[in-house]
């Protein structure tokens, strides 16, 4: 793994943190025995009462609600418009466990998704060596129930206190409502870890779809591009950076059949092995501005101009 790949794993890593224990700590969480947020240990409340005006209500509703709401959608807008669905790639916890049952399954039955018309190479042209072997099988419906338990748990902490949520859970004192919430959500998860979980994330998921959207109206965004030029490269390779891909797109399309990269890399990781045993550079490669062009518009017989360095020769 290189340094780009090692840095989304810490990424990965410390944002997963964060989103489990954010609401043992307060950072974050809508406690519904208050009927307020909480956020970094304070109430986060309206502050609205009966004698105030309608200007000083109005007030409050700018500074509590529209100013918050609407910096957030606009920082996250601008990422999304100019890099994509990075939040997916590099922080989203729900991605991290499916990149982490994918290689289970694979390792399971040589497939990333049960999906997939034939298992992946044992052995890849990048150096991926992968022998499946079924007695993993246990490891992965270990990992499919533990992360979609976790994700039950960590969800109900965000609506209830997790003081009383886990204590509950150590004493086998959950109530009806709080028991039925995680059961059924955890049942949920298992189904959506073992048979959907790269649709849930390419065509179900709000916020991945509104990112894909804002990206796909940007035609200079950051995108994975492919050195045409080079395309006989490809002849002796077994499309490596295919299986690499955790959303199982097929990166050397153009942008729009590629609408739901995360921009993890993972093509381009796996294309550089390819194309280092002949001390070539990798034929894919993060692009943007003009660069981009060729990605984005390269549909219904359109082929832009774009500039002659743009690829690594």
């Amino acid at each position: 793994m290189n340094k780009t790949g090692k840095n989304r794993r810490y990424w990965q890593f410390g944002f997963m943190l964060l989103f489990l224990l954010a609401p043992v700590l307060d950072i974050f969480r809508l406690d519904l025995t208050l009927n307020h947020f909480i956020f970094f240990g304070h109430a986060w409340t309206l502050g609205l009462a009966p004698e105030m005006s309608a200007q000083q209500v109005s007030l409050q509703l700018l500074l509590y609600v529209f100013i918050p709401a609407l910096s957030v959608i606009t920082i996250g807008g601008y990422i999304a418009w100019r890099w994509g669905r990075l939040y997916c790639g590099w922080l989203c916890p729900h991605f991290s466990a499916v990149e982490i049952i994918n290689n289970l399954m694979r390792r399971t039955t040589g497939k990333l998704s049960i999906w997939d018309n034939k298992p992946a190479p044992q052995q890849q042209c990048d150096g991926t060596q992968i022998t499946p072997n079924k007695n993993n099988a246990l490891f992965t419906a270990i990992a499919i129930f533990g992360f979609s338990f976790l994700w039950a748990l960590t969800a109900l902490t965000y609506l209830l206190p997790p003081i009383e949520i886990y204590s509950n859970l150590i004493h086998a004192e959950l109530t009806r409502n709080q028991m039925l919430f995680l059961v059924v959500l955890t049942t949920l998860l298992m189904i959506e870890f073992t048979f959907a979980r790269h649709l849930f994330c390419q065509y179900v998921c709000a916020v991945g779809i509104a990112q894909s959207l804002l990206w796909m109206g940007n035609k200079r965004a950051m995108v994975v591009g492919f050195n045409r030029s080079r395309a006989k490269a490809c002849a002796d390779c077994d499309a490596s950076c295919e299986h690499a891909c955790p959303m199982r797109l097929k990166p050397r399309h153009i942008k729009r059949k590629i609408f739901t990269c995360t921009q993890c890399m993972e093509c381009i990781n796996a294309c550089e092995r390819v194309q280092a045993t002949h001390s070539k550079p990798s034929l894919l490669q993060l692009l943007d501005g003009d660069c981009a062009l060729d990605a984005s518009m390269r549909d219904f017989g359109k082929k832009p101009t774009v500039p002659s360095d743009c690829f690594k020769e």
